[in-house]
């Protein structure tokens, strides 16, 4: 089974994209995207959703392309720990983030599944012609 990064680099070869243009095109630094690739870092929600905009794919194709499991946010379990950080009044909005994608990142490392949240859910059809992710 392929990792999210040999996805991601497999998908970057087959759009004809150095890592260089990658990076540029998402706005994440080459180095981070080259540990991504080489598997030296698990990528949040966030930057996935910007590489797989950059390669005119979706979240959920990347992600099941790589074997990895992701659940809608509210489909397991009540999340308590979720709702304590949403509803919390002494927090902003990045810093609700933060925790929300610190906790998440913990999860995973401990063999959950990814949740998928509102903003990272994307919409638009694979290219036609990619058989790779099919």
């Amino acid at each position: 089974m392929d990792t999210l990064g040999d996805v991601i680099r497999s998908q970057r070869h087959l759009h004809q994209m150095s890592l260089r243009e990658l990076a540029r095109m998402t706005g994440i630094s080459n180095p981070y995207l080259s540990q991504i690739e080489r598997g030296l870092r698990e990528p949040s929600d966030t930057v996935v959703g910007a590489i797989a905009d950059a390669l005119d794919l979706t979240t959920e194709r990347l992600y099941d392309a790589a074997g990895i499991r992701v659940v809608d946010e509210g489909t397991e379990g009540a999340g308590g720990v979720r709702e304590a950080i949403l509803a919390d009044p002494h927090l902003k909005p990045p810093q609700r983030r933060a925790l929300l994608e610190t906790y998440e990142a913990f999860l995973i490392a401990n063999g959950g599944p990814r949740r998928r949240t509102a903003g990272s859910s994307r919409t638009r059809p694979a290219p036609s012609g990619d058989a790779s992710l099919s």
